[in-house]
Formats: C-alpha cells, structure tokens, sequence
C-alpha cells in the first residue's frame, strides 16, 4: 500500500481485526485472576483456602511459562509465513486454552484428570499468547504511518484494557445475580464461555486481514533455523528487551489480574475491588493512546526514563500509604497512579522494542524478549501473596515494584547505548 493509504483507509479496520484476539487472549487471564480463589476450590480443593488459592494462582503462572516456547516457534512461524498466518494460528490455539478451561469438569466429578486438564489448557494458551502480543505489536507496526507508530501500536495494549474492564463488569454482574455458593460451583464458568462465543466472530474478523507491506517486500528467512540463527545474533537486544518489558508484565498484572486478589487480603468489598479493577482498565486506555501519540512528538525516551523513576520512587510509599489504612478510595487512589506509570510506560516502550529488534526476526524477537518478561509478571500474584503470608507486610508488593522498576530503568538506558552503536 502506499504511504497515502497508509495514512487514511488501511487504518482503522484492520487495527481493530488485528488486536481483536488479544482481546480474548486478555479476557482470559483476567477471568483466571478474578475467580483464581473459585477455580482453585473447583480443581484444586484442600481444607486450607490459601493452599487451594496459591495452587490456582501457580497454575496461572505456569502459563507464562510456555510463552517463551510459543514466541521462538509460533513467531519464528510468523517471521517466514507472514503476519497474518501467524495471527489465525495463535488465535486458534487461544480458542484450545479458554474451551478447555471453561467445559473441563470438577476434581469432585473425575478427580486428578481435572487439574491436568486444566493445566495443559493454561499451557496450551500461553504458548500462543508467548506470539499474539508479538505478532500484534509488530503488524500494527508495520502498516503505521511512519509519523504515527506510537500511536497505532498503542492499540494493541488498548485492546487489553477494553478485556479488563469487560472481564470485571462481568465479574460485577454475577455477584449481584448469583450467590457466593452458586459462584463458586458454576458461575464462574459464565464468562469464559461468553469468551468462547467470541471465537468465531474473532476468526471471521482476523480471516479477511492482508499482509503488511514490508513484510512481503523482503525474503522472508528460509527455515527455523534460519530464524534462530538470527535470534542469537540478536541475543544482547532481546535480553534487553526483556529488562524493558518487566515493569510493563508486572505492574500490568499487579493492578489487573491481582487487584481483587489483593482486595480480599486487605479485607475491602468484593464488588468494589472489581470495580476498581474495571477503573483501572478504563484508566489505561485512556492513558496508552495519549502517552504513545506524545512519544510519536517527543520521543520514546524521555517517558520511559520519567515512569521508570517515578516507579522506582513511589511504588513502596504508595503501598505503604494504602496498606496502613486499607479503603477503597485508598485503592482507588493507588492503583490510578499505578495505571497512570504503567500506561505511560507501555505506551512509548512496545513500540520502541518493535524499532530495536532487526527487521528479520522481528515478530520471534519481540515475542521472546515480551513473553520471558511476562513469565515473571505473570507469576507476579503468586509471588506477592507468598511474600504477604511470609513477611506479614501487605505493602511488599511496592517492593517488588521497585525492584523491578529499577530493572527496566537500566534496560532503557543500554537500549540507548544499543541503539546508537548499531
């Protein structure tokens, strides 16, 4: 296409039809977190609820551990077939991981096969989810406009925010429609099979999208290894991609996925933690737009190093603050704040790591550096709650912000050195 159509019709459309299966790749890990403790009781049932929370919480992260696996195959695959073969493919595998979640019967109705069952869905899922963000961020980045890529790459984030506040206005809507006791037999299988009727619009959506322009017009690499020959060669920048997307992974899912787990701990209402999980995925989409057109104006820099620091420097105070006195508007204020750095952040660092990583793996080095970062985000509910019943300290997850935040921080300053001796 050129730059004219670029710029005006092959626009709108297919960002929509590109980020609508990260949507549902969303919409999925934010249902698992919201009814962690429900689904844990369901396939994972001991007399201590704690054990049974952390054990579901564990099975959420072990997900993130195929992602690593899935960004070197599945977007190795994408690299040589194409941006669109990669997106069917990764979006027919997410279909395998929430059908299997959602119809996999009880442990009290066929016994050790429903965890493993359940597992093996989780697995399935993050194998593909380890080249769906990949694949998104780098198709949104190659039909941008040049002068726009903040902008447009944002919107794969976006599209996650959109399942976060959907996730947890159903969640809102079946605690007021269902008893604790129904919740927490069946009820919590409802969303995920609204997640399932999804499916085929999504595949219907995503069948109809073209290839982008640059990839066709350059050889696609002959073969896997091909591929991992030039993902070693990209090695350095992959791990410091991978620095870069940390604080992305755990904050996102620190104030997503582990806010109405936190909510409980800190003893506030149910309903209003999910209220303030489905404000903070409104605040973000909000904030991911705004912050990725400023760093089309400003560069990508200056807000990576802003957030970063600011992160570093308020997350713990923050926590502290919130955990003193624990209340919703203390929640609210918190979690705003948090939503408003990570955002920030998000924004101006996906479409800086889709301008790093060389041009022949860009779709398998983007998906590896983001999805070893989301194999640590991902464990991120497990690993804070462990902390809590360990150090009694309801504001250690401040810590773990910081730390990472610091991480990241030293990531985008060797990203720059990277980048100028290129």
């Amino acid at each position: 296409m050129s730059e004219q159509q670029r710029a005006q019709g092959a626009t709108a459309g297919d960002v929509f039809r590109i980020a609508s299966g990260n949507f549902l790749e969303m919409y999925d890990f934010m249902v698992f977190g919201y009814f962690a403790a429900a689904i844990g009781q369901a396939y994972f049932p001991s007399g201590d609820n704690a054990s049974a929370l952390l054990k579901s919480l564990a099975t959420f992260g072990a997900g993130f551990l195929m992602r690593p696996l899935g960004a070197i195959v599945l977007g190795g695959f994408t690299d040589r077939h194409g941006r669109r073969a990669g997106l069917l493919l990764t979006l027919a595998l997410m279909s395998v991981g929430i059908v299997t979640l959602t119809f996999t019967p009880a442990y009290a109705t066929i016994g050790v096969l429903a965890p493993v069952l359940v597992l093996f869905g989780r697995l399935i899922q993050g194998f593909s989810a380890g080249a769906e963000l990949g694949n998104v961020s780098v198709y949104l980045a190659e039909i941008a406009p040049p002068q726009h890529k903040g902008f447009f790459v944002s919107w794969q984030s976006a599209s996650q925010q959109v399942a976060v506040v959907f996730a947890a206005v159903v969640g809102v809507a079946l605690s007021r429609m269902l008893g604790p006791d129904q919740l927490a037999a069946w009820g919590w299988r409802v969303p995920l099979g609204l997640g399932c009727l999804l499916v085929p619009l999504l595949f219907l959506l995503r069948r109809h999208l073209k290839e982008s322009d640059e990839f066709e017009n350059r050889p696609p690499p002959a073969s896997l290894g091909t591929v991992l020959g030039h993902l070693w060669k990209s090695r350095g920048i992959v791990l410091t991609g991978l620095g870069m997307v940390m604080m992305t992974t755990v904050s996102f899912y620190m104030i997503t996925a582990y806010t109405p787990t936190f909510g409980k701990l800190l003893h506030l209402p149910e309903e209003a933690n999910l209220w303030v999980t489905a404000g903070v995925g409104a605040s973000n989409l909000i904030w991911l737009p705004l912050m990725g057109a400023l760093s089309d104006r400003i560069g990508r820099k200056p807000i990576l190093l802003a957030c970063t620091v600011l992160m570093l420097l308020t997350a713990y105070p923050a926590m502290i603050w919130l955990a003193t006195e624990p209340s919703v508007v203390r929640l609210i204020a918190v979690e705003l704040w948090l939503s408003a750095l990570y955002a920030s952040y998000n924004s101006a660092m996906v479409v800086y790591l889709t301008e790093i990583v060389p041009a022949e793996v860009r779709a398998s080095g983007f998906s590896l550096a983001y999805s070893l970062a989301t194999a640590v985000g991902g464990f991120t509910p497990f690993l804070v709650t462990w902390a809590i019943g360990a150090t009694h300290n309801r504001a250690i997850p401040g810590v773990w912000l910081s730390v990472i935040a610091l991480v990241s921080l030293i990531a985008v300053l060797a990203a720059g050195r990277q980048r100028r001796s290129a």
